[in-house]
């Protein structure tokens, strides 16, 4: 509140403020020895001041009094000649409450020292390593940290959280000389007991890259692609992001005029829920002090909400969905939490039913580079993976292209079962029909 109390002071009408402290401490090893030991701590501050329609934001890691009356004068000299916008702006105080949610997203146990961090980080390379085919461990690192977040506003809202986290990352790379294929595998939890075993992250990692190794061109033409779990994510951000407020505001959504209309496959919701315990983008409220709750974006496929903050609703005529997101040098912007895709039970297939059903065609492990028209969907990019016939893997397959439209690639989605629910957007392998590859 210091924050507020200095910009009021100083001028301003009304202001927010925001404070983020993290820390973290991570461990790398290569080829077996220790290559990196680093800690890392940070505090910023983020105030933003209101003057009619005018704003401006301003930040430090100073946390003196005499720097937050330079913050509070320099934010309101700023919006002073700032050019109006007639969409900022508090919410009025009935909007925000701090409601106390127990999310459990801070881990109980100690904090692991950066001995065990090494022993874990050796483990996953040793563990790859011993992977037939692997003949490089590019690097192996395992992190800890903590994050506390901190919003106050002069409409009255105050509230704070924190989360943990712990992390295991590998890359692998197989075969020799121009043969040479990487992969890679990382996981993140807010509690270090969920993560998998060390040695399970890096053999998954060491077999991926052998997986890859001697690779063919796939035929050229139309066909059935299957997007794995790990790639599948980027297929739904590409529709969140065309129902992200901001962009529909601007115009530049495929998706801009389709409020209402059949979206994706009957039967497939998009829901986006900010109250999963132990999530990975849980928060009891959004960056303007609006209580989280779990809401859905496509209802049996039918598009029924943007994603909004105040301002972004105030251009649109509507009201926030309270997907206000912040950082301490800028005013909010709308964004998503946990994305999850709820699915009717006629609707479930396994990952392998799913590559039996496409008979001839591709599975996408990943993607490289991007071509997309945010405004029309017309949507193209680089891939890699594995190519199909007669419902089995046949070969890799790298340096092809993928393209289609998403507008009509999303409505003949047919979703897997094998999402994985430590993603924030968690989404299942999907089949997509009629794509075009180029080798």
């Amino acid at each position: 509140m210091r924050l507020i109390e200095a910009a009021k002071g100083a001028g301003a009408e009304a202001a927010d403020a925001i404070v983020i402290s993290s820390s973290m401490t991570t461990i790398t090893v290569a080829d077996e020895s220790l290559e990196e030991a680093e800690r890392s701590e940070a505090t910023e501050f983020g105030l933003r001041v209101l003057i009619g329609q005018r704003q401006a934001c301003v930040s430090s890691s100073d946390p003196r009094e005499a720097v937050f009356e330079e913050m509070a004068a320099r934010a309101v000299a700023i919006a002073q000649e700032a050019p109006e916008d007639p969409h900022c702006g508090l919410l009025v105080p009935s909007a925000v409450t701090a409601i106390a949610q127990d999310l459990d997203l801070i881990d109980p146990a100690p904090t692991p020292l950066p001995d065990a961090l090494e022993e874990n980080a050796r483990a996953a390379e040793a563990a790859a390593r011993g992977v037939q085919g692997v003949t490089m461990v590019e690097s192996a690192s395992a992190s800890v940290g903590l994050a506390q977040i901190g919003l106050a506003a002069s409409n009255g809202f105050s509230g704070s959280y924190a989360r943990s986290s712990s992390a295991l990352s590998l890359s692998a790379i197989a075969g020799e000389g121009l043969g040479r294929e990487r992969d890679w595998a990382a996981e993140m939890r807010r509690h270090r007991a969920d993560l998998p075993d060390s040695a399970e992250i890096g053999e998954r990692a060491g077999q991926r890259a052998v997986e890859r190794l001697d690779p063919k061109r796939p035929p050229s033409g139309s066909y059935p692609v299957l997007y794995d779990a790990r790639v599948a994510p980027g297929l739904i951000r590409h529709v969140l992001g065309a129902i992200n407020g901001a962009s529909v505001a601007r115009g530049a959504s495929w998706l801009r005029e389709a409020m209402g209309e059949q979206v994706l496959p009957a039967g497939i919701s998009l829901i986006d829920d900010p109250l999963i315990p132990r999530g990975p983008a849980s928060t009891p409220f959004d960056a303007e002090g609006v209580a989280a709750r779990r809401q859905a974006l496509i209802e049996d496929g039918v598009l029924t909400s943007w994603i909004l903050d105040a301002a972004t609703a105030r251009k649109l005529g509507l009201s926030t969905t309270g997907h206000a997101r912040r950082g301490t040098s800028s005013p909010p912007s709308p964004g998503s939490t946990n994305v999850r895709l709820a699915l009717a039970d006629g609707l479930v297939r396994s990952r392998a039913e799913r590559i039996a059903e496409m008979g001839t065609g591709l599975l996408v492990t990943s993607m490289i580079g991007a071509s997309i028209n945010a405004t029309t969907g017309a949507y193209s990019r680089g891939a890699s993976g594995f190519w199909v016939e007669g419902g089995e893997i046949a070969y890799p397959v790298n340096e092809i292209t993928v393209a289609g439209s998403l507008p009509e690639m999303m409505r003949s989605i047919a979703p897997a079962d094998d999402a994985d629910p430590y993603l924030s957007v968690s989404v299942p392998s999907l089949l997509v029909e009629g794509l075009t590859i180029g080798a």
